[in-house]
C-alpha cells in the first residue's frame, strides 16, 4: 500500500500533514471486519469479541498524527488480517473429548508430499 500525505488547512491558517492514507486505514478496518466475518461464522461469540477488539484498536489509535506510527500500526492490522485469513480454522465441541474442525475453503490447498530421493529418469 502506497501512503501518500495531504495538507489541510485548518480554520486558523497553519498547515497540519495528515495521513491521505485515510482510505487506506478504513479499507483496512473494513477488510478486518470482513476477514473476522468469514473467519468466525456462525460463532456469535467470537464473531462478538472480534468486532469489539477490532473497534477498539482503531478507536484507540484514532487520533494518531505522527506518519510512522500510522505506517507501523497498518502494517501490523494487516498482518493481523492475514493471520486470521490463513491461520484459524473453526472447532466444533462434539463430545466430551472430541473436536471437529471446520477449514474454510480457501485454507484446503492442494498437499503435494515432498520425496527426499531424486527420481530416476528414463
Amino acid at each position: 500500500m502506497q501512503l501518500a500525505f495531504l495538507v489541510l488547512q485548518l480554520a486558523d491558517g497553519r498547515s497540519r500533514y495528515f495521513l491521505a492514507s485515510i482510505i487506506t486505514v478504513l479499507q483496512l478496518f473494513k477488510t478486518l471486519h470482513r476477514t473476522r466475518q468469514q473467519v468466525f461464522k456462525n460463532d456469535a461469540r467470537a464473531l462478538e469479541a472480534a468486532r469489539i477488539k477490532i473497534n477498539e484498536e482503531f478507536k484507540s489509535n484514532k487520533s494518531e498524527t505522527s506518519p510512522k506510527k500510522i505506517e507501523e500500526l497498518i502494517k501490523i492490522g494487516s498482518d493481523v488480517e492475514l493471520l486470521l485469513r490463513t491461520s484459524v480454522i473453526q472447532g466444533i465441541h462434539t463430545d466430551h473429548n472430541t473436536l471437529k474442525l471446520v477449514p474454510r475453503k480457501d485454507l484446503l490447498i492442494e498437499n503435494v508430499p515432498y520425496c527426499d530421493a531424486p527420481t530416476q529418469k528414463q
